[in-house]
């Protein structure tokens, strides 16, 4: 897939609702409506509609996503189809999709918890992406720093996370909440 994670006009195929002050959420909510998303967008909303689990597999860059996963959601998620400010969180537009955040570091878990929980890290991606448009949230599958392991260690790892595929649909979401994060 050659996505493209800039949002820019080219996202919006016809006439701007307003040309002579571009904005980038209200356009695309309004080309949303009248169905003038750029056929890449419609691709992947279409892929999005028909999952039941969106699985996001990453490394950690700099306590967070890749920029190419956070420009795939700022240009999917729009208003309209994603969110819509009067349904948010519980009553979101995607409260029927399961999400899980899986994802390798770069530092081991010591690491980490020198500054604190990682869920701090997790609050925007999850809560504030995931939840905001109603999708419920897995506990995250976090593999630390898998390239200072041994073999037999990512082989663990490995075996844990295809253990873990095998029994995703048995889990309950996670209380996407200030408590969960910040305990």
């Amino acid at each position: 897939m050659q996505f493209e994670p800039r949002a820019t006009r080219n996202d919006i195929v016809g006439h701007l609702h307003n040309s002579e002050a571009f904005n980038y959420g209200v356009e695309t909510w309004e080309a949303y409506k009248r169905g003038g998303l750029s056929k890449d967008l419609v691709e992947e909303q279409k892929k999005v509609r028909e999952a039941d689990l969106l699985i996001f597999q990453f490394p950690l860059f700099w306590f967070n996503m890749p920029a190419i996963l956070k420009g795939w959601m700022d240009r999917v998620l729009v208003q309209g189809f994603a969110y819509d400010l009067s349904k948010l969180y519980d009553g979101g537009l995607l409260q029927d999709k399961l999400s899980l955040f899986s994802f390798t570091t770069g530092g081991t878990k010591e690491k980490y918890a020198i500054r604190g929980d990682i869920r701090y890290l997790l609050w925007p991606m999850q809560h504030g992406i995931m939840h905001f448009c109603g999708v419920k949230v897995l506990e995250p599958h976090i593999c630390y720093a898998p390239e200072n392991v041994s073999e037999e260690k990512r082989k663990e790892m490995l075996a844990a996370w295809s253990q873990r595929l095998k029994t995703l649909w048995k889990e309950e979401p996670i209380d996407c909440s200030p408590e969960w994060y910040f305990k």
